[in-house]
């Protein structure tokens, strides 16, 4: 069976048929399970499953990457089996995926111990790949098939209040469960989260009408091809990976980063939830003072903030220097600098993320050939593919480096680290430039900036150049 999208009059309203809200609520469990999972992904690879952090960083680099790129690629597959067909496959992919993580720990005393478990994680992981990858283009399609052109922006301004809701719902449900019971439970609440949305498709979705012909695996790949041939695209697509690259810190970094250096009672999965607060708080007033002003200036400006807020990070033990291991915010709320410059990098970014959002997709869309614009806007998502796979892959090296796993250290090093978590004494020498992690990071973002700059003026002076001829 399948439902229509029919509007009672011709008055704009927010009615939508049934299986919109049906995909929706679906939509706020598997984002509830995801980012409840994957902001403790980091830590829970490097504790439970006894990856090094850089092992851990090339793993959750490989998983963060590919669910982005497959997505297309299984969106088309499941045009051809059908959306309700493809989100049940999903949802059990899913449950599955996040249960077995969990278990993945306790393989070892089964099995053959570590190689077992790692070997059990990867396999967890690349279930809820193919899961995830699925369920991003069925739901998104589903809102598309139930609205019609005038009632579609208000059909993803739902859609993208539901994702936000349920990041925020699975972040915050992770602090208490690593806390209280131990990173294995995030994942076993992930798989509840998921497989109550598998019972919710099975009882109440209903394929929505699907018209037109399903692209093949083939056709998809070769537009992938063609979007990458396309230079001037793909210099942009690289560029605004930069931005992303940062961004996506907030889960290859930051976790580790605060639980070392401030100990199991820093709330990095809290701290994480700023960044959409302060978007969906700012976006609608930024975007409306930004209206009129060109797409390359709001990136810009967007690429200019974004290293101010890597580089508040790096200076909080300056600000230690000075005010001591504790601040009074309002005389009423004492902070660690290291909390107060991550809070105040994270709601920079994402005030910049404000800039950056609703101008990106107009300004790749004038670089598109004309005809192509939708074939382009499909893989406009590769800026972040991109960035997460590197982003992650060099905070292991970072972190490795810088911000080591407190299990390497010497016993008596690991003592005086224990110690300063404990006391909030000095920390050991290993980890005296922590912060020089985050001024990578703040150069990624100038050389991001400085690319754009140059971008702009080459494209310019190159279509000044064509039409002069």
């Amino acid at each position: 069976m399948t439902e229509s999208f029919v509007q009672p009059d011709d008055k704009l309203n927010w009615r939508f048929p049934k299986v919109f809200w049906v995909a929706n609520t679906a939509e706020l469990f598997e984002r509830a399970a995801f980012y409840g999972m994957f902001i403790a992904l980091v830590l829970y690879l490097t504790r439970e499953i006894g990856f090094t952090d850089i092992e851990a960083g090339f793993v959750a680099a490989c998983f963060s990457s590919v669910l982005y790129l497959l997505s297309t690629f299984l969106g088309a597959w499941a045009d051809k089996i059908g959306f309700r067909r493809a989100l049940m496959l999903a949802f059990a992919l899913l449950t599955v995926g996040y249960a077995l993580l969990g278990a993945a720990p306790e393989a070892g005393g089964y099995l053959s111990g570590a190689f077992a478990v790692k070997g059990m994680a990867i396999i967890s992981l690349s279930l809820i790949v193919c899961g995830g990858a699925m369920v991003k283009p069925v739901i998104s399609g589903t809102v598309a098939k139930c609205s019609d052109e005038r009632h579609r922006a208000r059909a993803f301004s739902i859609f993208y209040g539901i994702v936000n809701i349920g990041a925020f719902t699975g972040k915050s449900a992770a602090a208490p469960l690593r806390v209280n019971l131990g990173l294995q439970y995030i994942n076993y609440y992930a798989a509840v989260m998921a497989l109550a949305a598998f019972l919710f498709v099975v009882l109440f979705y209903k394929n929505p009408d699907v018209k037109g012909k399903a692209k093949s695996a083939r056709e998809v790949a070769a537009g992938l091809f063609k979007v990458i041939q396309n230079v001037r695209f793909m210099a942009l697509i690289l560029i605004v990976a930069g931005f992303w690259l940062i961004q996506g810190q907030l889960y290859a970094t930051m976790p580790k980063y605060m639980v070392r250096l401030l100990g199991e009672g820093a709330k990095p999965e809290w701290l994480a939830n700023i960044n959409p607060f302060v978007v969906v708080v700012l976006v609608v007033p930024i975007t409306h003072l930004i209206r009129n002003i060109k797409a390359v200036s709001a990136i810009a400006i967007a690429l200019f903030i974004i290293p101010i807020s890597a580089l508040c990070v790096a200076l909080a033990p300056a600000l230690e220097s000075t005010t001591g291991a504790s601040i009074s915010i309002i005389g009423s709320v004492a902070m660690h600098p290291i909390t107060l410059m991550v809070v105040i990098g994270i709601a920079l970014q994402g005030f910049a993320e404000c800039f950056l959002s609703p101008k990106f997709l107009e300004f790749a869309s004038k670089q598109a050939p004309e005809g192509e614009v939708g074939l382009y806007m499909g893989y406009s998502h590769l800026h972040t593919c991109i960035a997460w796979f590197f982003g992650f892959f060099l905070s292991g090296h970072l972190l490795d480096r810088y911000c080591p796993d407190p299990k390497t250290l010497t016993p008596e090093v690991h003592a005086q680290w224990q110690a300063a978590i404990e006391t909030a004494s000095a920390m050991p020498e290993a980890y005296a430039h922590a912060n020089y992690i985050w001024f990578y990071y703040a150069g990624i973002g100038v050389a991001a900036f400085v690319a754009l700059l140059i971008f702009k003026f080459i494209t310019a002076a190159i279509d000044n150049a064509g039409q002069q001829r």
